[in-house]
């Protein structure tokens, strides 16, 4: 019986990640958003235990008000503004800037590792993770750094594909397996929970225009970081879906308030932010657009709550 058991679980490991890995091949092929997201489970109840976890991009690091410091967590950040509504009676924020998918396992200095804070109580999970797995902070500072070379072409784009591949492609497929294992987790830990993965908001211009010297990249790499963007964004649409998780595009909306924007129309700020936030990071106006999207996914998936 131990022998049939250990047979069938390689079967099932194998058809999972022929599973990813055939729809991780569709990630060079298609642009983020023409995958469906899979159907949300389960139903509304009368009340909600609601758990964030998630990176800077949740924390909302530098927005008034810090309720956390060390993680870089604003109490108007997009869980907040989610968890505001009615029938949210129990709300637990522990996303922090800097965690990667591994943090979901362990501490990072103060804030305990994410996943413990899921229980069988649990009804809403959002989770939004990945971006420091691809090393989007070092990317943001090499790009900068090699701007000054060819400000004109694509200094940054070359570097990365210096030894004949890509090597954010790479570092987003290769972290695809990852966020795959955080929702299993998820699903373990809170089994009646809905479970929402919130990509990334626009950053760059759409059009792939660029803004140099305020967004110190060159001309050329523009479109090369947001069609990278564009892929982590398609990956995670594509591990939700085989995790039977609701995927929340937050690109589409903030489509046309990039960090390249005027301060009065931009929702991400630039590397050196005019509005309260960090470099590169959401506003309190991007945050509350990723909540609205949120909420609209949510409310689309069972009525208004």
């Amino acid at each position: 019986m131990a022998k049939v058991t250990r047979a069938a679980g390689r079967t099932g490991g194998r058809r999972r990640t022929a599973v990813l890995g055939a729809a991780l091949g569709g990630c060079v092929l298609v642009a983020a958003g023409t995958v469906p997201s899979a159907a949300q489970p389960g139903g509304p109840g009368r009340t909600t235990a609601y758990v964030a976890l998630g990176d800077s991009y949740t924390s909302g690091p530098g927005i008034p008000r810090q309720v956390d410091t060390a993680c870089g967590r604003s109490d108007r950040n997009y869980p907040s503004l989610v968890a505001a509504r009615p029938r949210v009676t129990a709300f637990t924020d522990v996303s922090c800037g800097g965690a990667t998918t591994a943090e979901m396992w362990r501490a990072q200095g103060t804030n305990p590792p994410q996943l413990d804070a899921l229980d069988r109580h649990t009804d809403l999970v959002t989770l939004q993770i990945g971006g420091n797995d691809v090393g989007f902070g070092t990317v943001i500072g090499t790009c900068a750094r090699l701007a000054a070379q060819d400000p004109a072409g694509n200094p940054c784009e070359r570097s990365y594909r210096a030894s004949g591949l890509d090597e954010l492609a790479v570092a987003v497929v290769r972290t695809a397996p990852k966020v795959d294992r955080v929702l299993r987790a998820v699903h373990a830990r809170a089994p009646h929970a809905r479970v929402v993965v919130v990509g990334y908001p626009d950053l760059l211009p759409d059009d792939g225009s660029g803004c140099f010297p305020q967004v110190p990249f060159a001309q050329g790499d523009f479109p090369y970081l947001r069609d990278t963007e564009k892929r982590l964004n398609l990956m995670l649409r594509l591990v939700a879906a085989v995790n039977h998780a609701v995927y929340v595009d937050t690109y589409g909306p903030t489509v046309g308030h990039d960090m390249c924007k005027t301060p009065e129309d931009r929702w991400i700020e630039p590397l050196q932010p005019a509005s309260p936030a960090a470099p590169a990071h959401p506003n309190a106006r991007g945050e509350a657009a990723m909540a609205q999207a949120v909420l609209d996914r949510l409310d689309r998936g069972h009525g208004r709550n």
